[in-house]
């Protein structure tokens, strides 16, 4: 059976909405992510046996009418469409699956992602053309959908048969809302085919862009959930759980020869788990396999990996492996809000994690977020003070965004902080990022203006410009990787330092 699968439009006008992005926005750097999720439902529905169309509007970026009029080309037959959704878009989403429903009345039209996931009753509600939510982990969900439709008659049928499919909620024939029983997890990844495969297939792998990493890159998954427990972490909240589950090392090398063998030019591997380093005997695993077969000398790559997960030994390992960079979540430079969110490391963590990777070669890339509960002016203070002082290669500060289905939203809720009145104020007219919060302490204004000042502090500073350009003299692609990814950002601090922001 034919399945449509559809990363949907949105803010065309302003660039490319990066949908699946832990916050979803058409950001400063020009950041946009490959729809993997989306991809990995695809790849599973194809070796099922079943047709797949794949549309990623926002790659191109595509507006509604120029989506709509690409997939009428290729939906004929096509009895079932899936769209990604995310919090700031999905108002249109649901109203873009409605247009679906309008043109295609007989095809069954299904959202999937972190925001249907967390609220499945209220989504349901806001979309009379929206007939399911596959929750979680729908990789399988959509495949026994498929089939279940394949296998019927009618529509008619096959509504019938949709109690018998775990993981999802319905609207039935008489338009009453039902929610079955989650879909265990997935456990044996391996099963389930490359991604770079399909995007070699299907996208454009020049579409998309990491600011961290050199260009082109190509995003893969080399496992799935999370055992940390984050406040503010949306995925292992909403999708994919708290317990890690792998691929092999066998399996993880075997899709960096495929690339290697089949995208000559792309230039680094970016591993998307949230936290790639959890496993250290794993990792090694890997690093071995990756120096085994001289992959190494073909391309860098880099990882998510939390200060408190590895040693000098493992990150040299690493670099010897082609690890070219760390990406860690520092969050904030005092120890009282680190363990309010439950992040689970130390100050002292994080300072022998950068001494390490010094010392190890590595490139450090350091995540910094204010406006988490107790945050304060002072606070926030430090959080600058650490990020000048620990002096990674980048560093992005960003205000907290509360997502539905995570503690942290449900506290916010709670105590009144949320200002959104809609999920549209999630983002700005142009699809950048909205602050959400005002604290008992600490405004929205005052979150928005710190970070814009951190940014300006530490990028504009001489010391970091000279090292920039010094990366760029030992490493032309550096180079044309910070030009590409900070020409935005600058212009827009520049705009905010003359007040015009």
């Amino acid at each position: 059976m034919k399945i449509y699968f559809i990363n949907p439009p949105f803010r065309a006008e302003y660039g490319k909405f990066s949908r699946e992005s832990r916050s979803p926005a058409v950001t400063k750097s020009g950041a946009l992510y490959y729809p993997l999720w989306l991809i990995y439902a695809a790849v599973w529905a194809e070796k099922q046996g079943h047709s797949v169309e794949f549309l990623d509007a926002p790659a191109k970026p595509l507006n509604e009418a120029e989506s709509l009029s690409l997939i009428r080309e290729r939906a004929e037959g096509c009895r079932l469409f899936v769209l990604d959704t995310s919090t700031p878009s999905i108002y249109r989403d649901i109203a873009f699956g409605e247009a679906l429903k309008a043109r295609y009345p007989e095809a069954f039209i299904a959202l999937v992602g972190t925001h249907p996931t967390a609220v499945p009753e209220e989504t349901l509600r806001l979309g009379p053309g929206i007939d399911l939510i596959a929750r979680r982990e729908y990789d399988f969900t959509i495949s026994r959908l498929a089939s279940l439709i394949e296998g019927s008659a009618s529509r008619e049928e096959a509504l019938s048969g949709l109690s018998g499919i775990l993981g999802i909620s319905f609207r039935d024939g008489a338009g009453l809302i039902h929610h079955n029983p989650d879909a265990p997890y997935i456990e044996k990844l391996d099963e389930i085919p490359m991604a770079a495969e399909f995007i070699r297939r299907r996208l454009n792998y020049r579409d998309y862009f990491f600011p961290a990493s050199e260009y082109p890159e190509i995003q893969i998954f080399t496992g799935r959930g999370c055992p940390c427990h984050c406040t503010f972490c949306v995925y292992p909240q909403t999708m994919h759980g708290h317990r890690y589950r792998l691929r092999s090392p066998e399996n993880v090398v075997s899709e960096f020869s495929y690339i290697a063998e089949n995208f000559p030019d792309v230039r680094e591997i970016v591993l998307e788990d949230d936290t790639f380093t959890i496993d250290r005997r794993r990792v090694e695993a890997i690093c071995r396999l990756l120096i085994e077969r001289g992959l190494q000398k073909r391309f860098r790559w880099l990882c998510n990996a939390r200060v408190n997960t590895l040693d000098l030994d493992t990150m040299k390992l690493m670099k010897k492996a082609g690890c070219r960079l760390l990406i860690p979540g520092i969050e904030s430079g005092n120890q009282g809000i680190l363990d309010a969110i439950k992040k689970g490391t130390t100050l002292s963590q994080v300072e022998r994690y950068i001494e390490d990777s010094r010392k190890a070669g590595l490139l450090v890339h350091a995540c910094y977020m204010v406006g988490n509960p107790g945050e304060n002016r002072e606070t926030i203070e430090e959080t600058l003070r650490l990020a000048l002082r620990l002096n990674t290669d980048t560093a992005q500060f960003f205000p907290l965004i509360p997502y539905p289905g995570t503690e942290v939203y449900r506290l916010a809720k709670k105590n009144g902080w949320l200002r959104a009145s809609s999920y549209e104020d999630y983002c700005k007219r142009d699809g950048t990022h909205n602050t959400v919060l005002d604290l008992p302490e600490l405004s929205a204004e005052e979150m928005v203006n710190f970070c814009d000042r951190a940014r300006r502090r530490y990028y504009l500073r001489p010391r970091y410009i000279l090292h920039r350009l010094w990366m760029g003299l030992k490493d032309p692609a550096d180079l044309v990787r910070s030009l590409k990814a900070f020409g935005k950002l600058w212009r827009y601090l520049l705009k905010r330092g003359n007040g015009k922001g």
